[in-house]
């Protein structure tokens, strides 16, 4: 029988990676809360018609990419693609939609791709959504909480902002019959993708990667030019706002993004350091999504980060936490009186100086052994239990290595057991900014 595998484009994440996701995961959250944003926690299956009425049933992502089956009641269910779609349902289903919120959520998400670097079949994102505000400051809100994160993050001189405006519904339907019109004269010219796309989502072939294909489209009609005065304006205050913010930014006249919802502001984080795989952070505003999915009129406005390519930047930058935290201190114990002793005293270390990495040795083996585990885990100090420790009500304590890193002598003393919590303070103050 063949090894069982992980499912092709859904990977583990294993311990030397671990701590990039929890520094993103964590300066997220602190960023967010710092803006007043709460967390909600979605489920990772809906029904399948939430993303039906929500994407559109002419995506790629209704039409190829979702992963949906039946349940033993015979109901359609999917794994989410995409996080906004179910944060609107929960905000109202639950009656969130009644006062201005703020929310965001993380998690896995799960579309049929090719794998390649920086996107997976079951990918992570970190998702912010606005209800209840229409006009272009919240769209500023968004875009410079998302600066404040990167430079937080340290990959601000990664990341460069793009901006568009693609109207209301009504211009970009306009809009839409006029790019028909033109590419149905040159549709000989267009790449397969394109011309698939040419009656079911003519916007999308605006992003086309074929070079051929936008070559084409310098000639084609402009969605500025359809654009309607309400949304030239709010667009203009964005822009203003941006400025003052002192957020660099280009206008993108063919950023659509890729999903049916989205109206006016539209904007892309993209860095050159990932290859095709660009885009770190997309969204925009979806004033009709809350109607169109049954509610009453809400605007809102939101985006998702992709954190797998986040975590790429990351490590390629060395950002902190790039490897597993190394124990502080070993704890060895050779004897059952000793395991006990050493126990109970490991417990009470841990609430007295939580802020120290105490491993403790597992497993049995001589001390001699357990000294070698010691050193390999890479603590600076071993505690050392045996029997005249435990008749003395003592520990040996052993430095293993300096602050520098560098290996000690083999200098070490026993000291009082109630002076132990003491004695470890005072041989970590002088590398406590490092290590702590």
């Amino acid at each position: 029988m063949s090894n069982i595998r992980a499912i092709r484009g859904m990977n583990d994440i294993l311990p030397g990676e671990t701590p990039y996701w929890q520094f993103l995961e964590q300066t997220v959250s602190r960023v967010l809360g710092s803006y007043g944003y709460a967390e909600v926690r979605l489920p990772v299956v809906e029904q399948t018609e939430l993303f039906r009425r929500s994407i559109g049933e002419v995506t790629d992502i209704v039409e190829k990419e979702m992963y949906s089956f039946d349940d033993r009641n015979g109901e359609s269910l999917t794994l989410r693609p995409e996080g906004t779609a179910g944060c609107v349902r929960a905000a109202m289903q639950h009656g969130l939609l009644n006062t201005v919120q703020r929310l965001w959520y993380a998690g896995p998400m799960f579309r049929y791709e090719r794998p390649q670097k920086g996107r997976q079949r079951q990918f992570h994102q970190i998702g912010v959504e606005s209800f209840g505000v229409a006009s272009a400051d919240m769209d500023a809100e968004l875009i410079v909480l998302c600066a404040r994160l990167w430079r937080e993050l340290g990959i601000a001189d990664s990341v460069q902002l793009q901006i568009n405006s693609i109207g209301s519904p009504a211009s970009r339907r306009a809009f839409r019959d006029a790019l028909v019109h033109y590419l149905e004269q040159h549709v000989d010219a267009l790449d397969a993708d394109s011309q698939r796309r040419l009656h079911s989502n003519p916007l999308r072939i605006l992003d086309s990667k074929n070079a051929d294909t936008q070559a084409l489209l310098d000639a084609a009609p402009a969605l500025v030019d359809y654009l309607d005065d309400e949304s030239r304006t709010d667009f203009a205050q964005l822009c203003d706002l941006l400025q003052a913010a002192g957020v660099p930014y280009v206008i993108d006249t063919r950023l659509v993004r890729g999903l049916d919802y989205y109206n006016k502001t539209v904007f892309e984080w993209v860095t050159q350091s990932l290859g095709a795989q660009g885009t770190v952070c997309a969204g925009g505003r979806y004033d009709g999504l809350v109607a169109q999915m049954g509610g009453r009129a809400v605007p809102a406005v939101g985006f998702a980060m992709g954190m797998e390519r986040l975590v790429l930047l990351l490590r390629e930058r060395g950002k902190p936490r790039a490897a597993a935290p190394a124990a502080h201190i070993y704890a060895v114990a050779a004897g059952r009186a000793a395991q006990r002793a050493a126990l109970t005293a490991v417990e009470t270390l841990r609430d007295e100086l939580p802020q120290l990495v105490i491993v403790q040795h597992t497993g049995g083996g001589s001390l001699r052994s357990q000294m070698k585990k010691a050193d390999k885990s890479g603590a600076r100090v071993a505690l050392i239990w045996g029997e005249e420790e435990v008749t003395s009500a003592s520990v040996t304590v052993k430095r293993l290595r300096e602050a520098s890193g560098e290996t000690a002598g083999a200098a070490q003393r026993r000291v009082p057991a109630r002076e132990l919590a003491a004695t470890l303070c005072a041989e970590f103050a002088d590398g406590q900014s490092d290590e702590g």
